[in-house]
């Protein structure tokens, strides 16, 4: 990354710092109040919270041991285990979007369960209502998890940029290896006329020579009169064969030029891709340090020189482009060697890594919360979503590493 990049980097981090409220799944008395620590509310027997009014108490945990987590209530009278069958209660989870889930509870065992599944993120507005023995309880407090709010100006300082979660044509990329070699167009053979003794050399390998140029001197064997040798092309000498004294004028040429403007990127095509690769299919190639891209097409797909083998080779005319791909230079490639719509996608440079998901940002109005993601087919374009984001919400594209280097400085946790 460039300084200037760098500094762009720490000065967004800093904004967002000061514009943020995070909130993990740590817990405030409401979603107005400033947020609190995980862990800074009372905790019963099962590590849930308690909630308490007057001498009635109930413990609200999420349960995650069995496939899917659940909601388990554990109801007390001065703090002594109540049978589950004498409470009625029900949880109302106001979530972003907004949407809001609701539970209603049945006894089981010691506790009281809730049918539904309490969806991935945890994080939502709780209100929670209880009732014993014709007494009522009611109880709200946020819990919030992966969610921040970030001030308009601040997130476009930032480079935050969103889009909306749609439908998007997916390409099927088939990745390659090669190296950047020159065009045979770009080579040419020095060979001497008639054979005989070489009398001058005007070049070293790596001089760089102009078409018709006098590069050597030759005397004939049979007449002994010296003759020119000229540059057939322009380019660099790139093979040296021949020394002053030496006879030449066999089949082995005398010096190979190469123009190192001409050049191609040849790819091996195992027997397993090459049914796969066709002429003109868009291919992306990439220095194998990744600084250098280009956006390419195949333009043939030709048998290797050796005749015994398998392998075939794809080329792909390169641009010159001030001499940033130079000949023998490894590359990648990535060629698309078909594409689907799907009916849900995200940029794939959108993901983000958060505790044991793959997520994106949603962000609501000023507010930004992870969303879990179950995904499918992958391109380094885009990425199939199978669950996990509503259709058309938006979501962070550009600067979601900004928004979860804060989620995890501010120690966000996944706590209830």
């Amino acid at each position: 990354m460039s300084p200037f990049h760098l500094i762009r980097a720490s000065m967004a981090a800093l904004l967002l710092t000061g514009a943020i409220g995070l909130a993990s799944c740590s817990d405030a008395p409401n979603a107005e109040k400033a947020e609190v620590a995980a862990g800074d509310y009372e905790r019963g027997p099962h590590r849930g919270r308690m909630l308490r009014d007057g001498d009635f108490a109930l413990e609200v945990t999420i349960y995650e041991e069995g496939p899917e987590p659940l909601f388990r209530l554990y109801p007390y009278v001065n703090d002594r285990p109540v049978d589950p069958r004498q409470v009625q209660a029900s949880i109302t989870l106001g979530r972003t979007g907004p949407k809001t889930d609701r539970f209603t509870f049945t006894a089981e065992n010691d506790y009281l369960t809730g049918p539904g599944v309490v969806a991935e993120p945890h994080s939502f507005d709780v209100t929670v209502t209880a009732s014993r023995a014709g007494e009522q309880h009611r109880w709200t407090y946020a819990s919030y998890e992966g969610r921040t709010v970030i001030a308009a100006d601040a997130a476009q300082a930032g480079g935050v940029t969103v889009e909306r979660v749609g439908p998007a044509t997916l390409g099927e990329t088939l990745s390659l290896t090669g190296r950047v070699e020159i065009t045979p167009e770009g080579q040419a053979e020095v060979h001497a006329r008639y054979p005989g003794r070489v009398m001058a050399l005007n070049v070293e390998l790596g001089t760089r020579v102009s078409r018709g140029q006098v590069i050597a001197r030759v005397e004939s064997s049979e007449s002994l009169q010296t003759y020119a040798i000229t540059a057939p092309i322009s380019g660099m000498i790139v093979a040296k064969n021949v020394n002053v004294g030496s006879i030449t004028g066999g089949g082995e040429p005398m010096l190979m030029i190469g123009d190192p403007t001409r050049l191609h990127a040849e790819f091996l095509l195992y027997p397993r891709d090459a049914e796969r690769v066709r002429a003109g299919q868009p291919i992306i190639v990439k220095s194998l340090a990744g600084d250098y891209t280009f956006n390419g097409r195949i333009e043939s797909v030709l048998p290797s020189a050796d005749l015994t083998s398998q392998v075939l080779i794809a080329h792909v005319d390169l641009p010159y482009q001030g001499g940033i791909w130079r000949p023998g230079l490894g590359v990648s490639g990535e060629v698309q060697v078909g594409a689907g719509q799907v009916p849900l996608a995200v940029r794939t440079r959108a993901l983000q890594p958060f505790r044991d998901f793959t997520v994106v940002y949603a962000r609501f109005g000023t507010t930004y919360e992870v969303r879990m993601l179950e995904l499918g087919r992958r391109t380094p374009e885009w990425t199939e979503v199978l669950s996990g984001i509503e259709p058309g919400t938006e979501y962070v594209v550009d600067g979601a590493f900004l928004i979860r280097a804060d989620v995890e400085k501010s120690g966000a946790s996944h706590d209830h």
